[in-house]
């Protein structure tokens, strides 16, 4: 077993193991993938700022996030077709999140569904929703997660329609893959995967299928995804799941300050400072440039939460300093289901966390929620305020 230090050493074990549709759906961005790299490369901007001579000990990560009591302010943040990195993926990710005691977000388009996961855990567990036009499916989805005791529904308001992402279209994307002769050929080299969804009945969008109107099979499945995302979706859309949902409500997708100012006003318990991944608007600035305009148009209105770019506890570190209440991370969970299963997102999760630690107490920092501006270098020109 090689020794893994790192997010980088899962993602390497994650591209042997995987086949390559999956491992580039996961590691890809929309068109020329500007926002997808620079997501991770502005963070090598900022500089941490080393203190020396303080009392280092009895540190603590301890947080919440919405409201949740959480051991770092780190969440798995939805991620579709989990379940084909891994057999089984959105159950082993959200039994990892549960024993380390950081939030798991379940996707719409995951494999493993809603009532899959609630019966393979024991703790509530949150879910992400994405606006479809069918309204029965969409009030009927909620309803699910009301049923599974979901803790929070987090609405992603970014994905009205669908980025083109390259990689997804050369490679025939599809749950369960296609049997083509190159497709094939590349099972053929990834026989952990394999034996592991040789073993498992879930192999389409459990979400999904059976549960929509005239969706039963794979086929007909990606013709009503196709149709299905409401372009209409606006604030008094959004208002009416809220009423239908009646929980804790998180925003997904915000990256313009006005639209924080809405988000806001409107009333939810938390907002999540993102561009998906990179997944979607290619050429708009990375979350993390984006976040000190955010936190300076809402202030403490909201809970404000990052998404895009982490790979490290100093990216959380740096993201707390520059005003956020917590982090969500995909890829770098994503990258340890793939290489190691339930015991890869573990480690992701064990490698973040010593990294932050470590690194606030170099800072001179005891508790996660001292950690602040001051304990960053900002390059001049760094933030969303110079791009006007």
């Amino acid at each position: 077993m090689p020794v893994i230090t790192c997010i980088d050493d899962l993602k390497r074990l994650h591209r042997a193991r995987t086949p390559r549709m999956f491992y580039d759906y996961a590691e890809s961005g929309s068109y020329s993938e500007q926002t997808f790299r620079e997501n991770t490369s502005d963070f090598s901007q900022i500089r941490l700022r080393q203190k020396v001579a303080v009392d280092m000990s009895n540190r603590s990560t301890a947080s919440t996030m919405a409201g949740l009591p959480v051991s770092m302010p780190v969440g798995l943040a939805p991620v579709g077709l989990t379940g084909m990195q891994h057999a089984d993926g959105e159950i082993k990710a959200a039994r990892a999140a549960e024993k380390f005691g950081v939030p798991f977000a379940l996707s719409t388009m995951s494999i493993c569904s809603i009532e899959d996961v609630a019966e393979h855990t024991t703790k509530p567990f949150m879910f992400q929703l994405y606006v479809m036009k069918d309204q029965e499916f969409l009030e009927g989805i909620i309803n699910r997660a009301k049923a599974a005791n979901c803790n929070a529904l987090v609405l992603t308001l970014d994905l009205q329609i669908l980025g083109q992402r390259h990689k997804d279209l050369k490679n025939g994307l599809s749950a369960p893959p296609k049997l083509t002769a190159s497709t094939l050929l590349d099972l053929a080299t990834r026989w952990r995967w394999g034996l592991g969804m040789l073993g498992t009945k879930r192999r389409q969008f459990g979400n999904i299928v059976g549960h929509a109107k005239g969706v039963g099979d794979a086929s007909s499945l990606m013709s009503w995804v196709g149709e299905q995302f409401d372009e209409r979706l606006d604030w008094e859309k959004i208002a009416r799941i809220r009423d239908l949902w009646g929980g804790k409500l998180i925003l997904k997708g915000v990256l313009d300050p006005e639209d924080a100012r809405r988000a806001a006003d409107f009333g939810c318990d938390a907002i999540v400072v993102s561009n998906h991944g990179g997944r979607q608007l290619d050429g708009a600035l990375s979350s993390i440039r984006m976040l000190p305009e955010i936190v300076k148009a809402v202030g403490d209105q909201v809970e404000i939460h990052l998404d895009s770019g982490i790979r490290s506890g100093q990216d959380v570190l740096k993201a707390l300093a520059l005003g956020a209440h917590a982090t969500w991370i995909g890829r770098a969970f994503v990258h340890g289901l793939g290489a190691m299963g339930e015991a890869g997102v573990t480690k992701a999760l064990d490698v973040i966390r010593k990294e932050l630690d470590i690194s606030m107490a170099l800072c001179g920092e005891r508790d996660i929620h001292n950690i602040g501006r001051h304990n960053v270098l900002v390059p001049e020109g760094f933030t969303a305020e110079n791009y006007r």
